[in-house]
């Protein structure tokens, strides 16, 4: 990264993706830990740019048990999807704070309507590649990815009409626990998986190699 390009903080306090509470005071944690000061520190220009809002599960109601929380997800994300639009083409580099991985869809189309279709690096013990018809739980939590490749089937309004990634650009790294339905998305689509059981035989740092390749195309 250019140490000169300003790094832009975005909160995104949401919890609505997962069945735990607690994951919307991430954006709060990682300010109090002081994040911004560790960057300056090393020398990084930063601006925080605040929180977007975000419903709370006491006023949100679930309308679809396998979706659960969809329709006010994708409203925080829209808003994410927008401000983080605004930071990339500014030349900003956003950094995006939160602890629910849903919003992950807001990021994604944000830099998908900034710069095109892009690829990822997607470090996670798990695929978030479930879709409603596969989800265990229902969760969209573990839907982003898949929301991300258009395989969940949304009415994405508020969104540039989606992929907004190319498949042969997805890596996931450090994979541990996939669904069924997240094994057969992934043979379908071909996306490049390294599990723990790759980092373990092969270090961490030639895996990274291979996926970075893998990103850039």
């Amino acid at each position: 990264m250019d140490e000169r390009r300003k790094v832009a903080i975005l909160g995104a306090p949401l919890d609505l993706g997962a069945a735990r509470r607690g994951v919307d005071m991430g954006p709060s944690a990682m300010r109090y830990a002081d994040l911004e000061g560790l960057l300056t520190r090393i020398g990084v220009e930063v601006e925080d740019y605040g929180n977007v809002s975000a419903q709370i599960p006491e006023v949100a109601s679930v309308v679809d048990e396998h979706a659960r929380y969809l329709q006010e997800i994708l409203a925080t994300c829209a808003q994410l999807a927008r401000r983080v639009q605004e930071i990339a083409e500014r030349d900003e580099m956003p950094l995006v704070l939160g602890g629910d991985h849903s919003i992950a869809i807001g990021t994604l189309a944000g830099l998908h309507a900034a710069f095109g279709t892009g690829g990822v690096l997607w470090v996670d013990a798990h695929g978030d590649l479930n879709r409603p018809e596969t989800s265990p739980s229902g969760n969209v939590h573990g839907m982003p990815l898949a929301t991300a490749l258009d395989e969940c089937g949304f009415k994405l309004e508020d969104f540039a009409a989606p992929p907004w990634l190319d498949p042969k650009r997805v890596v996931l790294v450090g994979t541990r626990q996939l669904d069924a339905g997240e094994k057969q998305l992934i043979r379908e689509l071909g996306l490049t998986v390294f599990t723990m059981a790759d980092i373990d035989r092969r270090g961490v740092a030639d895996v990274m190699r291979d996926a970075v390749e893998v990103v850039r195309g």
